[in-house]
């Protein structure tokens, strides 16, 4: 079978792809392997404990961070979020996911806390960019590609999405990203705390994920790879952003839908700890097993699935992740749950075999390498 490093460096011999690192671990062991550069251009190579943005792999993060509040009693799972998040006590809903942005009718029921996790409170991307209830996401709360120093503060960001209309009924559809955000401003009104503090108590410092936040402090920036976007004539990557840019230091607006920065071995701390249950290495509890199962659980009926097909190929939606609902080569193994970051990251862990697999690289899925990449890479992790 080809080594790993093999995998790797089949993709980044080429000039497209400047590095990646990758992790596979099971059976009591990791293998992690990091190949290229961490910047286009060479000068610095890529190395295991390299800094990434891990964009949507912070959802599953952030979607541990509220079942810790639901297990404190804080939250529950089919409570409206209006106690906590006022500007979305009256919402309303385009009249068609087609209509102008001003032909409206109320929202049938409230939003609750399980329509956030499950991304069905009908706030999000469908596959369809071009709705006009879409385009406020991208103009109004600078969704889309990260871009953590464009966002404004919570409470700013959240009047804005006040003035926005659903695109679906809560409960109706599945829809990308919004909601994780929300749940970031959910996290932090309810906990009393920012959003990247609660996290550093109640995740990061406990699993051990020393490198993992929301900017890059001084002394670790030479660790910070470079973020690029691959050309359609197959050129050299273009720059979007340098180690000393967005992520150098504190934001206004921590986002918790795409605004991570972390390692691969941080990320699989995170993983291990799902697939024990809810526990840390130390048998600290995070989490309860049933806390556990209920993120790794599908919940979309698939109708609710059919808004964001394009995103859920033999996939359903836990809290925070997609759960295989369906074997499909190379991708699905039933129960696998995970996601992928659009920065050229992926994420998963597969309780029916114990694998955790890590795979983070600098280039935008809007590249040509990163999809083939990813493929590649698991039939490596899976064994095919």
């Amino acid at each position: 079978m080809t080594g790993l490093r093999e995998v790797l460096e089949a993709h980044v011999r080429d000039g497209a792809l400047p590095g990646a690192v990758a992790l596979v671990a099971r059976e009591g062991r990791t293998e992690c392997v990091a190949v290229g550069d961490a910047e286009a251009g060479g000068g610095t190579p890529m190395t295991r404990d390299s800094l990434f943005r891990i964009a949507s792999l912070t959802k599953p993060v952030t979607a541990a961070a509220v079942m810790v509040l639901v297990e404190e009693g804080r939250l529950e799972l089919d409570a409206p979020v209006r106690r906590w998040l006022p500007e979305l006590a009256s919402p309303v809903v385009v009249r068609t996911p087609r209509s102008p942005v001003d032909d409206v009718v109320p929202a049938v029921r409230p939003i609750t806390v399980e329509d956030l996790l499950s991304f069905r409170a009908g706030y999000g991307f469908p596959s369809d960019f071009s709705l006009p209830a879409v385009g406020l996401l991208f103009g109004e709360l600078r969704q889309g590609p990260p871009q953590p120093r464009h966002v404004p503060p919570p409470d700013e960001w959240m009047a804005a999405l006040a003035r926005i209309p659903l695109l679906y009924q809560p409960g109706e559809a599945w829809l990308y990203h919004t909601c994780s955000d929300i749940l970031g401003v959910l996290i932090a009104r309810v906990s009393g705390r920012p959003l990247p503090e609660f996290l550093a108590e109640r995740i990061f410092v406990p699993l051990g994920m020393e490198d993992t936040g929301f900017a890059v402090p001084g002394d670790r920036l030479h660790r910070f790879t470079g973020y690029y976007r691959g050309r359609p004539d197959g050129g050299p990557p273009e720059p979007v952003d340098a180690p000393d840019g967005q992520w150098s230091r504190p934001v206004a607006f921590p986002s918790g839908g795409g605004g991570l920065v972390s390692t691969a071995d941080d990320w699989c701390a995170f993983g291990r700890m799902l697939l024990a249950g809810g526990r840390a290495a130390d048998g600290r509890a995070l989490l309860t097993p049933g806390s556990v199962r209920q993120m790794m659980t599908d919940r979309l009926t698939p109708a609710q699935r059919a808004g964001g097909e394009v995103f859920l190929e033999g996939q359903g939606w836990g809290f925070g992740g997609s759960v295989d609902v369906e074997p499909r080569d190379p991708w699905n193994v039933p129960g696998r749950y995970g996601w992928i970051g659009g920065t050229g990251t992926a994420a998963h862990v597969v309780p029916s075999t114990g694998t955790v697999t890590v795979l983070l690289t600098q280039l935008e899925l809007g590249g040509p390498n990163p999809p083939a990449l990813m493929r590649d890479f698991w039939r490596y992790a899976t064994g095919a």
